[in-house]
Order: structure tokens, then sequence, then C-alpha cells
């Protein structure tokens, strides 16, 4: 998965990570965010969640992630919703291949 077009980030290089954490934690505390990659033909962060033996995909805007440490309110209902859809879809969680 490692692609040299899309690299993999610290969560320091992830405005607002902090934030985005709490959301996600708040809506399931057993997700793990395992990795971050930056997806530069979209502008938006890749995030890998893990729950027990399965991992779910999600795509973050970069923008919506700078509003959210400037203003945040409209940014932060719009994240929330985009983890929220993601995270309570059963089809977006796959089984690990090992």
């Amino acid at each position: 998965m490692e692609d040299p077009n899309d690299p993999l980030v610290a969560e320091s290089d992830v405005p607002s990570f902090n934030v985005l954490e709490k959301k996600i934690k708040e809506l399931d505390n057993a997700i793990i965010i395992y990795r971050i990659y930056y997806v530069f033909d979209r502008m938006a962060y890749r995030l890998q969640l893990l729950r027990k033996e399965r991992m779910c995909i999600i795509e973050i805007p970069r923008a919506l992630l700078e509003d959210l440490g400037r203003d945040g309110t409209s940014a932060e209902r719009e994240i929330s919703h985009i983890i929220s859809l993601n995270i309570e879809d059963e089809a977006c969680w796959k089984e690990i291949q090992q």
C-alpha cells in the first residue's frame, strides 16, 4: 500500500489531528488510527482505521481539517458526518488479510 505519490504522514503533520482523533473515539472507543496517508490528487488525508481484525479506510479533505483549526463549527459537523457515515457502514470494514 506504500505509494510514493501518496506518502505516509505523521499525526503531527495532520491539521487538527487531536480533534479528529477525539471525534473517532467518541463514536467508537475501540477504533485505532493505524496509518495516515496524504493523497495529493485529492488533497485529502486517508486514514486507515482498525477495529478488532477489520480495517476501514476513510478520506478527510485537507481543507476541512484546516477549517476545523480556524473556526470549526461547520467543518466539525461535516467531519463528524463523514466519520460516522463510514464507521457505521459495515461495508467499510474489511477483514485484514494476513
